[in-house]
């Protein structure tokens, strides 16, 4: 196989001005993290809220975390994504459709949909860290809280949550990172992130190889600077005695 190799094919002119491919990746990464920065926040505050009443008296709360729990994590994220950016606006009233349609850019409408999309994915799976680190505490906690006068809100904010969070720590940033990696399906909807610009660097230059090997470095160099921040709360709130506390 006669292959010319070309790593320096990110600082070529992309004959649009000053642009250079390096420009697209950036500008392609700018929307992967965009992505995923918003999918996390919705993902991290719902599925805290479902996982909360996955474990409140409540069966009727429980009833509903687990209906959410059960559907959003047995359709495909891919599914979900179309639903959100094809099917949905559909059913917005007609003011709002024509506000979505023509007033939003194209890129804007998919990087909505994409954000909500894979924020509610990832919401089903932290609610169950979530359940998972509570469920974990002992029973005599909530027993003490309860004796000692506090109502169920004041009990998971002030003894309940401080401390599940601190254990699930570890499987939350499975779950960080996991969203970041899952952002690039944003590209099947249009959004013009890395993946995507990768697609077209490769397609307009033909250096297949070394495109996906810088894509590849960058996604690794992101997913270990997110593991390690998330080490470095994981050492520095761990509690001796409970799951991944140490000594």
């Amino acid at each position: 196989m006669n292959y010319t190799w070309n790593w320096g094919v990110l600082s070529q002119s992309t004959g649009i001005g000053d642009e250079t491919y390096w420009d697209w990746i950036v500008s392609g990464l700018g929307w992967l993290l965009t992505i995923g920065s918003i999918a996390w926040i919705i993902a991290l505050c719902l599925g805290t809220v479902l996982g909360v009443m996955r474990t409140l008296p409540n069966a009727w709360a429980r009833r509903i975390g687990t209906l959410y729990v059960t559907i959003f994590r047995n359709i495909p994220l891919l599914v979900q994504l179309f639903v959100w950016y094809y099917v949905v606006p559909t059913w917005l009233p007609a003011s709002i459709q024509q506000w979505w349609v023509n007033d939003l850019g194209s890129n804007t409408t998919a990087l909505i949909s994409a954000s909500i999309g894979l924020g509610l994915f990832t919401a089903a799976r932290i609610c169950e860290q979530v359940r998972t680190g509570i469920e974990s505490l002992p029973r005599g906690q909530k027993n003490a809280g309860y004796a000692l006068g506090f109502t169920t809100p004041q009990l998971y904010k002030t003894v309940v949550l401080p401390q599940s969070f601190r254990v699930i720590l570890p499987p939350l940033s499975s779950e960080l990172t996991n969203c970041f990696k899952n952002a690039s399906i944003a590209s099947l909807v249009g959004v013009s992130e890395l993946i995507s610009q990768v697609k077209t660097i490769s397609e307009y230059t033909q250096s297949t190889i070394e495109v996906y090997a810088y894509a590849t470095l960058i996604y690794i160099v992101l997913n270990l600077s997110l593991i390690g921040i998330m080490g470095l709360l994981e050492r520095k709130l761990r509690v001796p005695g409970l799951i991944a506390g140490g000594k």
